[in-house]
């Protein structure tokens, strides 16, 4: 995941750029911007009672030069989670790591009322197809994806809308269909992003991602 450069520009009747003191230090000081996003993840309840395991938890630094208000370039630091979390299934006679559940945060990175984060306008479509090779599975890639509906989940205590996709994979030359779950949304001043991953005909794993989606805690207590 990279963040790419962008300008960042406040439009004013005039087409002025109006910037508070915090804003012109910001935009003026010297060293980095820094940006730190808080953890995101299902509960650890929802988790035992979905027989879902830590696969990888994990933060990571990346470091951009973007453009500010003005013209002015200054280096961008921002620490992103992602929790991922795996479970065995019985499939085509075998035990294999066959779903998974995802949680990323990504900070919002405002400066003079503008995000510097290059995520934050991208559809859920365009999510997923960012994500999805961050999560682990024994079958291998997701092709032919497709919407099939939206519906809504209630989410740290607010109504969130969830997009159900599904996709093709290969399983020792047979061709599964999988299923996808994907929400994203503002919290906190970070942007979240929640993924659930299993095989369509495992029932039971559509309801267990929408539980865990349900038990996210931002930030993450423990």
């Amino acid at each position: 995941m990279t963040l790419s450069r962008r300008s960042l520009l406040a439009a004013g009747a005039t087409g002025t750029v109006a910037l508070t003191a915090g804003c012109v230090d910001a935009v003026f000081g010297n060293g980095p911007l820094e940006f730190d996003a808080d953890r995101v993840a299902p509960s650890d309840d929802a988790l035992a009672a979905a027989g879902y395991q830590e696969s990888d938890v994990s933060d990571e630094t990346i470091e951009r030069t973007v453009e500010l208000p003005g013209g002015v370039e200054r280096e961008v630091r921002a620490t992103i989670w992602q929790s991922i979390y795996t479970k065995n299934v019985d499939y085509a006679g075998q035990t294999r790591e066959g779903a998974a559940f995802a949680g990323v945060s990504i900070p919002g990175m405002e400066v003079a009322g503008r995000s510097l984060n290059p995520l934050s306008e991208l559809s859920n479509e365009e999510l997923l197809e960012r994500f999805l090779a961050e999560i682990p599975s024994d079958h291998g890639e997701i092709t032919d994806l497709t919407h099939e509906e939206s519906f809504g989940l209630e989410i740290l205590s607010d109504g969130r809308t969830v997009d159900l996709f599904v996709g093709e994979s290969d399983l020792e030359g047979e061709t599964i269909e999988i299923e996808l779950k994907l929400t994203s949304f503002d919290h906190e001043g970070d942007l979240l992003v929640l993924l659930g991953t299993y095989p369509k005909v495992l029932t039971a794993e559509s309801a267990n991602a929408e539980e865990l989606m349900e038990s996210v805690e931002h930030p993450v207590s423990n």
